[in-house]
């Protein structure tokens, strides 16, 4: 089942996770639903508060960044084949040198912009089947799950912008939580009048 992405503005993006095991009502048909949604909106990475759970679980398919010509070989193999549930992920390290990537996310639809991070992340996480892992990640991979688990942190990309851009980007944002942005998926905006 499609589920509505929560908009810019709602507080369920700004709560930080709370854990869950194994026992979380209806979990793999959360899972399944939310692979659905991501793939409906066409991204590569969904967490929980984007869909108005507050609790430390993302999805993340990286595939289509695979076909990027700037990357090398290799990483465009690593991408490839990357399709991962992330469930109570914290991460324990991040290193190397800082890089910025132009970014964008599904509850902040019509805006990307320069992101600086990290290189490498090293994470600890449970799979689907609540197997424990503990890995390390670089590049473009690092990225997106950095941003992923920004969401479950309530932190978004647009809060690692400079004052000046955030400044720039407020009427665009408040117009997202009104509803005033066009997107071919379906989202739920925290401003938008009922009835309208």
């Amino acid at each position: 089942m499609i589920l509505p992405i929560i908009a810019y503005g709602d507080p369920v993006l700004r709560k930080v996770g709370k854990d869950i095991d194994k026992d979380y009502p209806d979990f793999k048909n959360l899972v399944a639903n939310m692979w659905e949604t991501m793939y409906n909106a066409s991204g590569v990475g969904l967490a929980a508060p984007q869909v108005g759970l507050p609790i430390r679980l993302f999805v993340i398919d990286a595939s289509p960044f695979s076909d990027d010509e700037d990357l090398t070989e290799e990483e465009q193999k690593q991408l490839k084949g990357f399709k991962q549930v992330f469930v109570n992920a914290y991460i324990e390290e991040e290193s190397g040198e800082e890089w910025a990537f132009n970014e964008g996310c599904l509850s902040i639809p019509e805006i990307r912009e320069d992101v600086s991070r990290k290189g490498t992340i090293k994470i600890t996480y449970f799979d689907e089947n609540f197997k424990k892992h503990t890995k390390t990640y670089d590049g473009l991979l690092a990225r997106v799950i950095q941003h992923e688990y920004d969401h479950i942190e309530g932190i978004l990309f647009t809060d690692k912008l400079s004052s000046l851009k955030k400044r720039l980007l407020k009427g665009r944002l408040s117009n997202i939580s009104k509803g005033k942005v066009r997107v071919d998926y379906r989202m739920r905006f925290p401003e938008l009048k009922k009835g309208r």
